[in-house]
C-alpha cells in the first residue's frame, strides 16, 4: 500500500513541503462524462438555452475554479498556473468535459485540472 503525502506518521494532516524540489514543467489532464436527457443535449448544441451558452459559461467556471483550487480543496498548495484549458466533445448521449492545467513549478497540477 502506498503512503498518504498528507497524513503524517500520528495521522494528522498536513501541507507537503515542496520547498526542496526543483522547478519543472508540469501538466495534467483530466476529463468526464456528463450524461444528460436528450433534450438538453440538443438544446445545448443548438445554444438555445434561456440563461445563454452553456458551454461559455462552463469553460469560464471551470478555468475559475482551477485558479482557485487552493481555496477550494485543503491542502492545496497556491499555484501560479500557466495554462488552463476546458474543452467539450457532444456525445450521443451526453458531453464530455475536458481540462488541462500547466505550471512551471515545484508541484503538481492534477488537482487544478
Amino acid at each position: 500500500m502506498s503512503k498518504l503525502t498528507h497524513i503524517d506518521g500520528d495521522g494528522a494532516a498536513h501541507m507537503v513541503d515542496v520547498g526542496d524540489k526543483s522547478e519543472t514543467v508540469r501538466e495534467a489532464h483530466a476529463e468526464g462524462r456528463i450524461a444528460m436527457k436528450m433534450e438538453v443535449l440538443e438544446a445545448i448544441k443548438a445554444n438555445s438555452m434561456k440563461k445563454g451558452d452553456v458551454l461559455a459559461t462552463a469553460r469560464i467556471a471551470g478555468i475559475m475554479a482551477a485558479k482557485k483550487t487552493s481555496d477550494l480543496i485543503p491542502l492545496c498548495h497556491p499555484l501560479a498556473l500557466t495554462k488552463v484549458a476546458v474543452d467539450f466533445t457532444f456525445l450521443d448521449d451526453g458531453i464530455q468535459a475536458s481540462s488541462m492545467a500547466r505550471l512551471t513549478g515545484k508541484t503538481g497540477v492534477e488537482m487544478e485540472a
